[in-house]
């Protein structure tokens, strides 16, 4: 292993990312409790978790907030966030996958890759994140290396770099070949440790072909592997480990480790391969930001200007907990810092080493570093904070668009205000969620990602504040499009009321836009519309987009373009352009042939096979498109798009139907256009 005297050398950022149920949550109490951080095997059945501590994880065995912990491991800290795996709650993925530097990807080894394992690999693909894959569950029956290992390559399409053979199957699952030392390491009932050995005769040619294997496929994507395999015909470990290293950091391949975390067989080398493979934060490239418009880089050095991403927002009975990633630069205790979306400065009161709800208290924390801060009012996930004479704007986690929403009231009238200030709270702690009042009705919309999360959050509002809730139907958010738009539509606006008036004339086309979203453009010539109105226009056009003739809905998928327009000498101004863009655009889209679409998911449902024709003719009674079928482990798997307002009450549906024994997951896939019998509800 390589040695380096910084001691941001030591220092590793990670996430578990895996679908629910996966076992990321017990490899995560694995972990704590093999290198000493815990002295008791935590269990999600027994709700003694130390990640999964708030009361509605343990009620409902999943892990629904992402939780930091710190612990170390052969002279390294490992700054660890296990994070949610039901895709109601990928927005906490996202805003922890924006500060981590790699991750460990859970898999099922009897399910291999499911809905959600590919929702998250995609999202550490969006930000580059490293992983390295753990096949947990060997000891289920059913279970197999090879077969989800094959799924990894065929769904997420990585490399994958199998460095371990296991010893035993299901029941019989007893250790591990570790393929770059040739030696066996197997954990006997009731130990901690493994026990190392030789590789037991019945593997020895197994193990050497996998050991080749690698071998040929490591040289093949790294010069310096290649350049050793050609000399002498085989790698030697350190190479090996080496490249495998360099292939995991740059993205070129994933390094995959097998065993079973609720064993507590295979922990250890997975932590090893943390150390060896996963980057530091001095591995990564610095932090880009921008300042007056120009980008600027902050290097991962505790002596360079401070810069620091919140990225999770939490209120205790202690206080409000404000997460940061520490990007370069220190932090200490009785600092002020600078939030530059606000511009606001504020103290720092107090600093933690964050273990999930327990706290350790620090007196600075510098480049690398997930902390806690106590003392931030206004800093939201996503704020950049930094040092007041050196100010930066780091890019924030995208937050997703709520497509769920129901209706919440105060039972008691006199709780109204209560109500609206715990919501309020809600939102501050949860990006994703947002809150409105229906201008029609004047009832108060909570808006998410999914049934689920709007559960939670309302059980939250009931738990944590006391309140009596009245809670409507869930509905889903549809959003409208053009289907054939309108070419060399004129709107004049003219407006005299004393003094000077407003004046603008546009002529706009409006089409469908396949790639979704909205485009402006302008094809004016001659200066008839100045380029400020034409941005005024823009502007407008914009603002109409809020609310739609179909049913007031969002409007997207549209190509807006100004082809002429005429000014007044006196009376024209932007604001005048911008009215008219407003309402020349809605106008345009009344006259338009519109379109609305609701929200769509892929369901993967799986049931045992005797009750596969029940589920399917209820699938296609919700308007579900069946787009595969499998078998796996004895259970027939069916995948559909369904429409999302098509699955409230699904889960209660499918246990009455399975007698309990079917399952179900469900992964956004974007929106579809709705029949006209929903139009015209």
């Amino acid at each position: 292993m390589r040695t380096n005297t910084n001691p941001l050398a030591t220092v590793r950022n990670l996430g578990i990312l895996a679908h629910v149920d996966a076992g990321k949550t017990t490899v995560t109490e694995r972990f704590l409790y093999t290198t000493g951080t815990t002295y008791k095997r935590g269990e999600v059945h027994d709700g003694t978790t130390v990640t999964d501590f708030d009361p509605q994880e343990r009620d409902r065995g999943i892990t629904i907030f992402a939780a930091a912990v710190s612990c170390s491991w052969d002279g390294h800290r490992i700054n660890l966030i296990d994070t949610p795996g039901h895709v109601d709650f990928a927005d906490e993925v996202e805003r922890s996958l924006r500060v981590l530097d790699g991750a460990v990807a859970v898999f099922d080894a009897v399910a291999g890759v499911e809905p959600q394992s590919e929702s998250v690999w995609r999202q550490a693909d969006r930000h580059g994140v490293p992983r390295i894959a753990f096949v947990n569950k060997m000891d289920r029956a059913g279970a197999d290396l090879d077969t989800a290992v094959a799924s990894i390559r065929e769904r997420l399409h990585p490399v994958p770099l199998v460095v371990q053979l296991p010893i035993g199957a299901e029941d019989e699952f007893t250790g591990v070949v570790d393929l770059l030392h040739m030696r066996a390491l197997v954990w006997t009932d009731g130990a901690d440790t493994a026990e190392e050995g030789p590789v037991p005769d019945a593997l020895r040619e197994e193990a050497a072909r996998r050991r080749r294997l690698l071998e040929e496929t490591v040289a093949e994507r790294h010069p310096a592997a290649l350049e050793e395999f050609c000399d002498r015909e085989t790698l030697t470990a350190d190479t090996l480990a080496g490249a495998l290293r360099d292939l995991t950091r740059e993205g070129d391949g994933v390094v995959v480790l097998c065993g079973s975390a609720y064993r507590n067989r295979g922990v250890e080398p997975l932590l090893d391969a943390v150390i060896a493979y996963l980057p530091s934060p001095l591995d990564v490239p610095p932090v880009r930001g921008t300042h007056d418009g120009t980008e600027q880089e902050r290097p991962a050095d505790p002596a360079a200007p401070m810069a620091a991403l919140a990225f999770k927002v939490n209120a205790t009975p202690t206080g409000r907990l404000t997460y940061l990633r520490v990007y370069s630069g220190t932090i200490e205790k009785g600092d002020t810092v600078r939030d530059t979306g606000t511009g606001r400065t504020e103290r720092v009161g107090r600093l933690l080493r964050v273990r999930a709800d327990r706290h350790d208290p620090l007196e600075r924390a510098v480049a690398g570093d997930i902390v806690a801060v106590i003392g931030l009012k206004t800093a939201r996930a996503g704020s950049t904070l930094c040092a007041p004479g050196a100010p930066l704007v780091l890019e924030p986690p995208g937050v997703a668009e709520p497509v769920v929403h129901v209706a919440v009231e105060a039972r008691r009238a006199t709780d109204t205000d209560r109500l609206a200030s715990a919501l309020a709270r809600l939102t501050e702690e949860d990006p994703s969620l947002a809150v409105r009042t229906d201008p029609e009705t004047g009832q108060t919309v909570l808006s998410g990602m999914g049934e689920l999360h709007l559960e939670v959050a309302v059980e939250r509002v009931r738990r944590e504040h006391g309140l009596e809730v009245t809670v409507g139907r869930p509905g889903v958010a549809y959003r409208e499009t053009v289907g054939e738009g309108v070419t060399g539509f004129v709107h004049r606006h003219v407006k005299q009321d004393g003094g000077t008036g407003q004046f603008a004339h546009v002529v706009l086309d409006v089409e469908p836009r396949e790639e979704g979203g909205f485009e402006f453009r302008s094809t004016v010539v001659g200066g008839r519309v100045p380029q400020e109105f034409v941005r005024a226009v823009e502007a407008g056009c914009r603002d109409a987009l809020a609310e739609g003739p179909l049913g007031g809905h969002p409007v997207t998928g549209l190509r807006v373009t100004l082809t002429d327009g005429q000014t007044h000498v006196k009376d024209s101004s932007d604001n005048a352009f911008r009215t008219a863009g407003r309402f020349g655009l809605r106008d345009a889209l009344r006259a338009s042939e519109m379109v609305l679409l609701e929200p769509v998911v892929e369901v993967t449902v799986t049931v045992p096979e005797d009750a596969v024709g029940g589920v399917l003719g209820d699938l296609a009674a919700r308007r579900g498109r069946v787009t595969g079928s499998d078998r796996r482990g004895g259970a027939a798997v069916v995948t559909a798009t369904v429409p999302l307002a098509e699955l409230f009450g699904y889960a209660t549906r499918l246990r009455s139907r399975t007698q309990g024994r079917g399952s179900f997951t469900a992964r956004p896939t974007g929106y579809a256009p709705a029949p006209a019998t929903v139009a015209a509800r």
